[in-house]
């Protein structure tokens, strides 16, 4: 065993009290209120363990993003975590379901594994190498932020703008169930249809009318033909709303739908294809519009190579690194579409995101740990 190992697993309880005081914070995407008093809580994290600086990117709609630089004037390009404080579960859910830790050492709470365990050993592995006057003289950035569970509307640009002057960027979403990094996502987009009609009654003149249901319909029909589950390639009609009452012909129809691709090409062909769709019922008016999307993280040259250093680092250090697929999207997606070297699902292993059986495997907390700072001390970005 390593001796950087050793020491996060003796401060393994300090994890735990960590990973259980953020769960105590409820930061429902759309309450900026709540979200920004966690926000509060991270600014004054980052300053306790020693932060350079602390930018505030202040927001309308959902909370405060923040950037924490350690090192900031060190040569080299940054090293960034890209954490949200954001997470699916509306307030009271605390109450509903509090935290605790079951008898195989798992600790379940609402956010504890997306990501509430990706920001604590974040600040940990930070913490451990300060307190070890092991902080290696290379920029190191955290950037947080707080609408990652809608798809990084408001995020997305300040994203790319960080990302770009990084060479490398660490996503802190949670590992897989088995422990393992995510090196390839799907590329995600969510399309509207907006489909206009003509209304008419539908007992004494249903010819004169022009129905954006049937409309809607063959257009539903048509996408489903467009699966291929061989390359990955995946359209999903997965909400429908239309019509205004039950005898008339319907004049207005809203449908949804996601798609999934695993390359980049693949998902800018079905971008293509859902952009040229034109209506097929005649006089029927249609309008398509992609609403969210993340291009994919392939499994490149790149990738590869940023995952086999990874993986060398982590043996040096006593464990054995693995690697997975996704098929959701994620922050990492819209790096990787830069070209900037990116890992994924550097969070601790556990389960149930988005579910009410979320946890975490609390012994996976000082295995993280240890790998993220390693990383921080030994990456070479010529290799």
């Amino acid at each position: 065993m390593s001796e950087l190992l050793s020491y996060f697993q003796s401060q393994r309880q300090s994890m735990v009290d960590l990973l259980t005081a953020l769960c105590h914070f409820e930061t429902p995407t759309l309450g900026k209120e709540h979200v920004d008093k966690m926000g509060e809580y991270m600014e004054a994290q980052f300053r306790q363990l020693g932060a350079s600086s602390v930018t505030r990117i202040p927001q309308v709609n959902v909370g405060d993003l923040l950037v924490a630089k350690w090192n900031e004037n060190a040569p080299g390009k940054p090293i960034m975590f890209l954490i949200h404080i954001d997470t699916v579960w509306p307030l009271g859910t605390l109450a509903e379901r509090p935290v605790r830790i079951d008898d195989d050492g798992r600790l379940f709470g609402p956010g504890a594994i997306d990501m509430k365990g990706g920001i604590t050993v974040t600040l940990s592995a930070i913490r451990g190498l300060v307190e070890r006057g092991e902080m290696p003289n290379r920029p190191i950035w955290v950037m947080m932020t707080t609408d990652e569970e809608v798809g990084s509307i408001y995020s997305h640009d300040p994203i790319e703008e960080y990302a770009k002057q990084c060479g490398l960027v660490l996503v802190m979403e949670p590992a897989t169930i088995d422990e393992a990094l995510k090196t390839m996502r799907k590329g995600i987009a969510t399309y509207r249809l907006d489909i206009e009609g003509l209304p008419s009654h539908a007992g004494n003149a249903p010819e004169k009318g022009i129905n954006s249901i049937i409309e809607f319909a063959q257009q539903a029909m048509k996408l489903r033909d467009w699966n291929d589950y061989k390359r990955g390639i995946t359209i999903s009609v997965t909400m429908v709303e239309g019509g205004s009452a039950t005898n008339v012909i319907p004049a207005k129809t809203v449908g949804h739908v996601d798609t999934r691709a695993m390359t980049v090409a693949d998902w800018q062909e079905t971008y293509d294809r859902m952009m040229a769709l034109e209506p097929m019922v005649p006089g029927a008016k249609l309008k398509v519009s992609m609403i969210n999307g993340h291009k994919p993280m392939e499994r490149n040259e790149t990738m590869v190579r940023s995952f086999a250093q990874c993986k060398a680092i982590g043996e040096a250090y006593g464990f054995t690194v693995r690697e997975d697929m996704s098929g959701g999207g994620s922050d990492g997606n819209t790096v990787a579409a830069l070209g900037i070297p990116v890992l994924d699902g550097l969070g601790p292993q556990g389960d149930g995101l988005h579910a009410l059986h979320e946890h975490v495997v609390l012994n996976s907390l000082p295995r993280r740990s240890t790998l993220l700072a390693a990383m921080l001390k030994d990456w070479d970005f010529n290799k």
